[in-house]
């Protein structure tokens, strides 16, 4: 991107912030803005079969969950790949996620071959059998979702596949205290072009104690202890 591509006249000053007007840019430099501020990205490492069972791998950085009651995740497709096919051919698909001795294969799996080659077999991975869906999860995975599509929908050049999680496989030693804890998951997320990063650090940030008195809602809602909520 030119250094004052989508920029205005008067903010040329060597010390003023850029202001970009998005739409003043070209489609690859609006892309490698965009997926440089919204950033780490977890990533869907999707695995899916077409109707003839071909097992195929890709991973998608534009991912997340969207509702925990029920348990509903989204990833985003942008371009045709076999993900998205077989999905709509099966209704079925597993989010294996990505840790960081995962990474270098899920970077392989990442290439864009021919359709109806296995990714497995590039990368190197084995499979092992899902509990509730036909797609296989990639062993050594150590979170792996096994979802039913819920619902598609086209967002501008991307389209979001919903997914209902029907299974959640964890591995006990990433298991403590009752959830995943993220410093044994050690996840990768995705940052701007060939660049990735690892979970390693985490710190807790509470609200002090007067913001608490003040705050009219300070719990968990919809989960396992009900409507009411939980802190």
């Amino acid at each position: 991107m030119a250094d004052d591509a989508g920029m205005n006249d008067d903010d040329s000053a060597a010390d003023a912030p850029l202001e970009l007007a998005m739409t003043e840019l070209e489609q690859r430099e609006r892309y490698f803005l965009l997926t440089s501020v919204v950033v780490p990205r977890p990533i869907a490492w999707v695995s899916t079969l077409d109707a003839d069972g071909v097992r195929n791998l890709a991973p998608y950085s534009y991912f997340n969950a969207c509702s925990a009651t029920p348990p509903i995740v989204h990833f985003t497709s942008t371009t045709s790949r076999d993900s998205l096919a077989n999905i709509r051919a099966t209704g079925e698909f597993v989010v294996n996620v990505v840790s960081e001795d995962l990474a270098p294969a899920m970077r392989v799996s990442s290439a864009a071959l021919y359709s109806g080659e296995d990714e497995f077999e590039v990368a190197g991975l084995q499979t092992v059998p899902s509990r509730t869906v036909a797609p296989p999860r990639v062993a050594g995975a150590k979170v792996a979702l096994e979802c039913r599509l819920r619902q598609e929908l086209e967002m501008g050049e991307g389209t979001m596949v919903f997914g209902d999680v029907l299974h959640i496989h964890v591995e006990r030693s990433v298991w403590r205290d009752g959830r995943v804890d993220p410093t044994l998951l050690r996840p990768v997320g995705r940052l701007s072009a060939p660049y990735f990063a690892t979970v390693s650090e985490v710190y807790s940030l509470d609200l002090p104690e007067d913001v608490k008195q003040r705050a009219s809602d300070y719990t968990i809602r919809g989960g396992p202890s009900g409507p009411t909520g939980s802190t």
